[in-house]
């Protein structure tokens, strides 16, 4: 089993604001880019590798849900020492793909360390598989090929083709959800999505550091109107923070669709809940907001 050696400094929540500048790609990233297919950008120190399902028509509680909102699949890589890259990845499958893929990845040596939903009433039923691999960044993709390959093969073509979210029209007031939040998204068609990296869990593998572009980080994704919205995200979370996290988002009428790890060896456990809600945005925005304020917080009891 791998190790992961962490140094973990809980520091004020404002401290969590991830670096966003572009750097030149590598050469071997380029030629991930090549042997994948698929395109992907270079930032932090991470190449983030782009695998979205937008071959997929989905709807959450008869909810239209573009593929931003939740269905963008990707695998990231990072260098760690004696020239070895750390990957990471967060694969968008549906059921029937599941044990084809990871079929795929486990035969070509690489680990599936998570399976989960992150919806519930999804339509088509969608479910991320986490992987993980070491190795150079050539090897990497040469590995992962096969089981990338697999996905979109076995779905079953959507009655309708979805809009794309290019097409559609942002009608969310996003300079308000940014204000009431305290944090800038990004738009993407009709999705606006914010994304907060755990900066304060200094969690590294192989000398490489797992920031939010690996995976470790907090999102909210929100779409529709301003009087009739829907939000899904993730957190990001310590074992202490869990239990405060579900408090709020529950007092505030989000459900709570799963808890579970996405990385297995790490010390301290990082633990992910996955959530639902629907009703204005404002509400939405705020609810997301007091998720935010429970983390980086000092435990104050043991259990």
């Amino acid at each position: 089993m791998k190790r992961v050696s962490v140094l973990c400094a809980i520091v004020l929540l404002t401290s969590f604001a991830p670096s966003v500048a572009a750097q030149d790609m590598p050469a071997n990233y380029k030629q991930v880019l090549d042997t994948l297919g698929k395109t992907g950008d270079y930032k932090d120190n991470v190449l983030k590798v782009n695998i979205p399902r937008n071959d997929l028509s989905v709807t959450v509680a008869n909810v239209k849900t573009p593929t931003p909102f939740g269905f963008g699949g990707w695998i990231a890589m990072t260098k760690g020492t004696g020239g070895m890259e750390v990957m990471m990845g967060d694969l968008v499958l549906t059921q029937e793909e599941v044990n084809p893929v990871m079929s795929a990845l486990l035969d070509n040596g690489l680990e599936a360390t998570a399976l989960h939903n992150h919806f519930f009433w999804d339509e088509p039923r969608v479910f991320f598989m986490h992987v993980h691999g070491h190795g150079s960044a050539a090897d990497l993709a040469r590995k992962v090929k096969p089981a990338i390959d697999l996905i979109g093969r076995s779905a079953k073509p959507a009655a309708a083709p979805a809009p794309s979210a290019a097409a559609q029209t942002p009608s969310l007031d996003t300079a308000r959800i940014a204000q009431i939040t305290g944090r800038q998204g990004e738009q993407n068609g009709a999705v606006y999505k914010i994304t907060v990296g755990r900066d304060d869990i200094k969690l590294t593998e192989m000398g490489a550091l797992i920031n939010a572009r690996m995976g470790l980080n907090t999102w909210a994704a929100f779409v529709g109107t301003n009087d009739n919205a829907a939000i899904a995200g993730d957190v990001a979370m310590l074992a202490t923070e869990v239990t405060p996290v579900l408090k709020v988002l529950r007092q505030n009428g989000i459900d709570v669709v799963a808890i579970h790890h996405h990385m297995t060896g790490t010390t301290p456990t990082i633990y992910f809940l996955h959530y639902w809600g629907t009703g204005p945005a404002d509400k939405l925005a705020a609810a997301f907001k007091a998720a935010l304020g429970e983390l980086g917080k000092k435990a104050t009891s043991s259990r």
